[in-house]
Parts: C-alpha cells; structure tokens; sequence
C-alpha cells in the first residue's frame, strides 16, 4: 500500500485513506473477513443512505491497493466474494510511517534529520 496522499487534517487512517474506505478497513481489521454484502449491513448502521454497490466497489478499491484480497465462494444464491484482510493494523501503520519518512528524507533531508534529532533529546 503505497500512500498516495496525506491529509494533515484528517486523524488515524483518514490521513491516508478516503473516509469510507478507512471505515470498511476499521471494521476488517476488526473481523478479518466478510463478504460485501456483511460489510454492507455494518456500513448501512453508519451511512443509511449507502448503496451496497458502492461497498462493492470500496472493497474492490480497497483490494486494488493491496489491503484487501478476496476469494470466490459458492453460497446461496450462486458465487459471491468474501473479503479478507492482507495487512494487521499495526504492519499498515509501521508502512506508511516508513513511506511518509523515506519521502520526507528524500524531499527534505536537513530539516528532517534536524526535526529527528531534535525530538530525540526529549
């Protein structure tokens, strides 16, 4: 997952990832795997207005960027996907800390190393 944004104003996984998105991967992380429809139910509780096509293609989002992988699965009904997550929380956190701080040296190199050590002293 390569953060792509930064969004200073934004807390948490906000930060990097769209709010829906950020959401679909709150509750991932919390129940490692669902199907769109499962996580459609949970987001329905949060944004009633939502379309379950648009969880769909959240996860398919979410899939894409490598957070998510999904499988097929014979149910009720015919095929469906069941989602599950790639990455615990914490490995997400400790990627995008390591991509925020290679970009930051790469673009600001003094100031960065000043910032550093400069918080390292307290």
């Amino acid at each position: 997952m390569e953060p792509v944004e930064f969004k200073l104003n934004q807390k948490g996984i906000k930060s990097i990832l769209p709010t829906m998105e950020a959401e679909i991967m709150e509750y991932m992380w919390e129940i490692k795997e669902a199907t769109a429809g499962e996580v459609y139910e949970y987001m329905k509780t949060k944004y009633p207005e939502i379309r379950r096509s648009t969880v769909s293609i959240l996860m398919n989002r979410l899939c894409e960027r490598g957070l998510l992988k999904r499988r097929m699965e014979k149910g009720k009904g015919g095929i469906r996907y069941v989602y599950s997550i790639t990455t615990t929380r914490e490995e997400f956190e400790r990627k995008v800390v390591e991509k925020i701080i290679e970009s930051l040296m790469m673009n600001f190199r003094e100031a960065t190393f000043a910032y550093l050590s400069k918080i390292n002293k307290k």
